[in-house]
């Protein structure tokens, strides 16, 4: 961390700055690079509360992706806080990098990860 606290100035904005609260600083560097490898994402909300997140990409087939949006918004809804009442995800889209997007139905993505 002393060395990265440097760089603090430039990557403390961007939320890249890293902590071992998400993961990015710890000992056991073999663990996490096969978590890292094996496809583990990090995901924030930022202050507008939209979640942004990969879910895979353009090269994977279309139920590689469905796993992987339905393993998303399963984890999305055990992190739900208990004090949260009422509709968590109000709405849904997906899309590519540069490309529109599409909008799902949250009421049956929630209904497929129960």
């Amino acid at each position: 961390m002393g060395v990265v606290g440097k760089l603090g100035k430039i990557l403390g904005p961007r939320g890249l700055m890293p902590n071992p609260k998400a993961g990015t600083v710890t000992f056991d560097i073999e663990r996490t690079i096969k978590e890292l490898k094996a496809g583990r994402i990090e995901f924030r909300v930022d202050k507008t509360a939209i979640v942004h997140a990969p879910i895979g990409r353009v090269s994977f087939e279309a139920d590689k992706l469905m796993d992987n949006l339905n393993a998303f918004a399963e984890a999305l809804l055990k992190a739900k806080p208990a004090a949260a009442k009422g509709q968590y995800m109000r709405s849904v889209s997906v899309c590519s990098t540069m490309g529109p997007g599409i909008k799902i139905n949250p009421v049956i993505l929630m209904a497929a990860n129960r």
